[in-house]
């Protein structure tokens, strides 16, 4: 799949033909999965773009990786979910996947931002004040996963419910700590 090139200035937050993910969103808004129906993403205005990229809108189960980052976290990704007809694009400085097997919604974005798997892309990254990772060089890491798909969805509402503990506890200790 193909990512466009489009920078924050190409982009608005109010309106336009579709939405688009971007590298830095990645690395520091969104989680693990992304459910696109419920995150504010900017918009695309250029009607060109629709055709230009239309092989590469994205689908509930792609992942997009920023592939560019001033530190380690090269590599971070988002699992797409929450797609209802929406037009979706990956971004400058992304590189989208599309699993050619069926995984479990939430495996692959936890797995991917895992130490186990991030671990093998640090001797990869290349750069000195900005650190990349090339699509090429990602081709030479191993996913581990289950082989059931039952087992996979188990692995990720594990982490996502350890994910929404977290959150309930940080916005309690914020409210304790803000009267």
């Amino acid at each position: 799949m193909q990512n466009n090139t489009l920078s924050r200035a190409d982009l608005s937050n109010e309106s336009g033909v579709a939405k688009n993910v971007h590298y830095g969103d990645v690395l520091i808004k969104f989680g693990e999965v992304l459910d696109v129906g419920k995150e504010q993403l900017p918009m695309i205005t250029d009607e060109r773009v629709l055709s230009k990229y239309k092989a590469s809108f994205l689908q509930n189960g792609d992942v997009i990786v920023a592939d560019t980052a001033e530190d380690s976290t090269v590599g971070k990704c988002s699992e797409i979910v929450g797609l209802n007809g929406d037009i979706v694009l990956s971004g400058l400085h992304t590189i989208p996947y599309r699993p050619v097997e069926k995984f479990a919604t939430g495996y692959l974005g936890y797995y991917l931002n895992s130490g186990a798997y991030h671990n093998q892309l640090i001797p990869l990254m290349q750069g000195i004040k900005v650190t990349s990772v090339s699509k090429s060089a990602m081709q030479d890491t191993d996913i581990v996963y289950p082989k059931s798909v039952k087992e996979q969805a188990m692995i990720g509402n594990c982490f996502q419910s350890l994910d929404h503990l977290i959150t309930l506890h940080q916005r309690k200790s914020f409210f304790i700590f803000s009267i």
